[in-house]
């Protein structure tokens, strides 16, 4: 109990020492009530025209921020499906270019094959001519060796038996010589 007399002496000594500061700086109730009341009015114009719409611009910024962030997201998240995207179209136009290659190198193989066979076929062609040719020309060479040989065999005859032959003895002395080369 003591101490709420100790406090209720300190508290009175409190109360009569503002009262004597307040009288030796002149304090007045009506100015102080005016003063408060001042002060409450500036306060409430402050508060409604220049706190609350500062608050509210910061409310629309932080909303702005917030936005732009899920936007920033967004886009980053359209980016990477994007650059999935690209990756397929290049792995597509890889595979596509690989194949387009591939049947260029079989069209190549397919080309080079039949001129591979139309140049075999041409010197074929070529060779066999030359066959032809080279027969023809053995042929055309025994017969003109069979009648020179013919003609030698006349000739011969003739000097040896020292007369003149008929057109048919050098006939069938020309006949006989070729039946026996032949043979």
């Amino acid at each position: 109990m003591n101490q709420f007399i100790l406090f209720a002496d300190i508290a009175s000594d409190l109360a009569e020492t503002a009262r004597g500061t307040a009288e030796k700086f002149g304090f007045d109730w009506a100015h102080f009530g005016a003063q408060v009341i001042n002060f409450l009015i500036v306060a409430g114009a402050l508060y409604f025209f220049a706190y609350k719409p500062i608050l509210q611009v910061l409310e629309e910024r932080k909303k702005r921020i917030a936005e732009g962030l899920a936007n920033a997201e967004k886009i980053k998240q359209e980016l990477i499906r994007a650059e999935a995207a690209r990756q397929d179209v290049l792995n597509l136009a890889n595979l596509q270019a690989n194949k387009l290659i591939e049947e260029a190198r079989a069209a190549a193989a397919r080309v080079q094959e039949q001129e591979t066979q139309k140049a075999v076929a041409a010197a074929e062609q070529i060779i066999a001519k030359a066959r032809e040719a080279a027969a023809q020309d053995h042929a055309r060479m025994l017969a003109e060796l069979k009648r020179e040989i013919g003609r030698l065999v006349v000739e011969t005859t003739t000097k040896v038996a020292g007369k003149v032959l008929t057109v048919e003895d050098q006939q069938r002395l020309a006949e006989e010589t070729n039946r026996q080369l032949a043979a």
